[in-house]
């Protein structure tokens, strides 16, 4: 039996996951991001090693009531927030307002993708990792 030595190879991001399927919630904000800063959010969480992408019957509704009271370039970036949920899974699990389900949802093993200050900070407060946007340009995880 032939034994090989393990080569080391620089790491390029400052947390690995081995996860092989890693999940995350995305926030009608987070949808929005696309459409307002053209920032491909699949590719950044992709690189991020997210490959399950789960948006809550509550983000879909409240993105469509949005999409109802805005008008110009905010009804745009709505509109393709909307088509995004098509790449996504669609969870119908409870009622109220979007944050308080995402909250219900949100664990140590599902992050959640959200630019909410206030959602991320009792997000942070219950060990749930959080990925937002920086500099109008790249998702990071915190």
């Amino acid at each position: 039996m032939e034994h090989r030595k393990m080569e080391h190879f620089p790491c390029h991001e400052s947390k690995i996951r081995v996860h092989l399927r890693m999940k995350i919630i995305l926030d009608s904000n987070m949808l929005m991001v696309p459409g307002q800063f053209n920032v491909d959010i699949f590719e950044e969480l992709g690189r991020l090693g997210y490959t399950e992408f789960i948006v809550p019957k509550t983000v879909l509704k409240e993105l469509n009531m949005l999409k109802d009271r805005y008008k110009g370039k905010k009804k745009a970036s709505v509109d393709v927030a909307i088509s995004l949920t098509e790449r996504c899974e669609i969870l119908d699990e409870g009622k109220g307002f979007a944050d308080a389900v995402i909250l219900n949802l949100a664990s140590k093993e599902v992050a959640v993708a959200t630019n909410d200050k206030r959602l991320i900070k009792e997000l942070k407060d219950r060990g749930v990792r959080v990925v937002r946007l920086r500099q109008k340009k790249l998702l990071c995880e915190e």
